[in-house]
């Protein structure tokens, strides 16, 4: 006889044992001749050797799914436990392909549109991704999610997200507060996404121990930014100049999202954007993605997306007329 303890503290144990324990049973069904315990965070296993080694193979393939994917269904377990015997890891659940983060009580985060889950592709095979599209898209929350997966699967050691403070109607001088409090209020849709995504608990954990940092973009200038997943939130609202230096922190063993909305530009009129530039140049490089999402990604009120269309066309006749004044002006 035989005694060892796994240890599930990387996973969800609601999400290994099942609901009423409906998983762990199907696991004892697999094993009837073990005694299989659980306690907490762990599984106590006793039984002939192997017996043992054989249930810790299955168990470990269960752990490295979870910690991949957050979610598995009581059908998916089945299939895994009942997989040939050679240990090789089993294909993926077809179901689960689309998912992307498991967040607190059980919330699931999924890359909801094909533009969104063409995000999570192009975060396998590239490491800078340029996510340009209109409001409600999906952009920002699919970022930080793609972020948070990786640090989940021990990808990177950290999470950074950053924004440019630049007022968008307000002035920062105007409002209260030191300069933390002032600039906060840019930076919480990004506070905003990881409360969806992590338990509270552990997120302060991570903020204060600055496994996530969030910050201003002016914050990234001089740091070499690696081992990290880094988001460039409202990219729009960056000049050329803040774009190359924040492609420039970016270590060898690091990956880049840049999200932006390139019809709510809010620099100042003798500013240009330097996303509508570097979405340019940058576009044929090999190891840089260039994502285009449309009214199509809109998840948020239906309304929204007839909002988008009434202003992309009325931007439309504001380019033909301008054209025709050209025109008009060169005749001359």
């Amino acid at each position: 006889m035989t005694e060892t303890i796994i240890n599930l503290e990387t996973v969800n144990p609601i999400e290994f044992f099942g609901i009423n324990n409906s998983k762990f049973e199907i696991l004892k069904r697999k094993f009837p001749l073990l005694k299989l315990l659980s306690r907490g965070t762990q599984i106590k296993i006793t039984g002939q050797p192997d017996e043992v080694n054989a249930a810790q193979v299955k168990i470990n393939q269960i752990i490295q799914y979870l910690e991949r994917n957050g979610h598995l269904s009581d059908s998916y377990f089945s299939r895994i436990l009942g997989d040939d015997e050679n240990g090789d890891s089993p294909i993926e659940d077809p179901a689960s392909n689309d998912i992307l983060v498991f967040g607190p009580n059980g919330k699931v985060v999924r890359a909801k549109t094909q533009n969104q889950k063409m995000m999570a592709q192009a975060t396998e095979k590239n490491d800078i991704i340029f996510a340009i599209g209109p409001a409600g898209t999906g952009k920002t929350y699919t970022a930080v999610a793609l972020a948070v997966r990786a640090l989940k699967n021990k990808s990177v050691r950290k999470i950074i997200l950053t924004r440019p403070a630049v007022e968008a109607g307000e002035s920062l001088g105007f409002l209260p507060g030191d300069l933390k409090e002032k600039i906060d209020p840019y930076l919480r849709p990004l506070y905003d996404a990881l409360d969806d995504m992590i338990p509270a608990d552990k997120l302060n954990y991570y903020m204060t121990n600055r496994i996530i940092e969030i910050a201003p973009l002016a914050y990234m200038r001089g740091r070499t930014l690696d081992n990290a997943f880094i988001i460039l939130d409202e990219a729009q609202n960056a000049t050329d100049l803040q774009i190359k230096m924040f492609l420039t922190r970016i270590g060898p063993s690091a990956k880049a999202i840049l999200t932006g909305d390139l019809t709510q530009i809010d620099l100042p009129k003798n500013q240009k954007s330097g996303l509508i530039k570097s979405s340019k140049i940058l576009a044929n490089i090999d190891g840089i993605a260039m994502i285009k999402l449309d009214e199509s990604d809109v998840v948020r009120h239906r309304l929204v997306k007839l909002i988008i269309r009434a202003y992309d066309k009325d931007m439309e006749r504001e380019d033909e007329l301008e054209e025709k004044r050209k025109t008009r002006n060169i005749e001359k």
